[in-house]
């Protein structure tokens, strides 16, 4: 008796394990192959390159302006030396906002990053959100990066609403 009731325990947990199918994908390796992708890299690579140059130049003069000073410090008047001396901040400020504005978290080239490569991760995954529904996979993982990202996973296993009430609160009333 004992040992129907083991083999039945074991029978209903094997079942249940499998009753989930699961993949991965590469993302990195998808990308990769994608002629659109490595365009857009390359834009980014020359507008990349392109700031720097600016950035680099820009600091440049703000270093020569600066050794220009120092040698003729001892010459000029506190008039003259104040009036360089805020010269030199103001162009210091400027080179900073640039590059700030150019390779900051909100600058040009994150904005171009996101305008370029967007539609292409979309795109990737709309298609692995396809083949997932196609292939009937319940949960699809990327392992490119360090940290697996769940790329799909059904709406059959989305329990957030039954938290959400367990905690005692409406499923649907968000706060404002």
């Amino acid at each position: 008796m004992k040992k129907y009731f083991l083999i039945c325990f074991l029978v209903f947990t094997c079942l249940g394990t499998f009753a989930q199918k699961f993949a991965y994908v590469d993302t990195e390796y998808i990308l990769k192959h994608l002629p659109e992708y490595k365009s857009a890299l390359s834009q980014l690579n020359v507008l990349s390159e392109q700031w720097q140059q600016q950035v680099d130049n820009n600091f440049t003069d703000l270093d020569k302006m600066y050794k220009a000073y120092q040698a003729d410090q001892v010459l000029l008047t506190e008039d003259m030396r104040k009036r360089r001396e805020n010269e030199i901040i103001e162009k210091e400020k400027l080179a900073k906002d640039f590059q700030r504005k150019i390779f900051g978290p909100e600058g040009d080239l994150f904005q171009n990053r996101s305008k370029l490569l967007e539609p292409i991760q979309t795109k990737v995954t709309k298609t692995i959100a396809e083949i997932a529904k196609a292939k009937f996979f319940d949960f699809i993982f990327d392992k490119s990066s360090e940290a697996t990202m769940m790329i799909y996973a059904s709406s059959n296993y989305d329990v957030s609403n039954d938290v959400i009430v367990r905690l005692g609160y409406k499923p649907g009333s968000i706060l404002k």
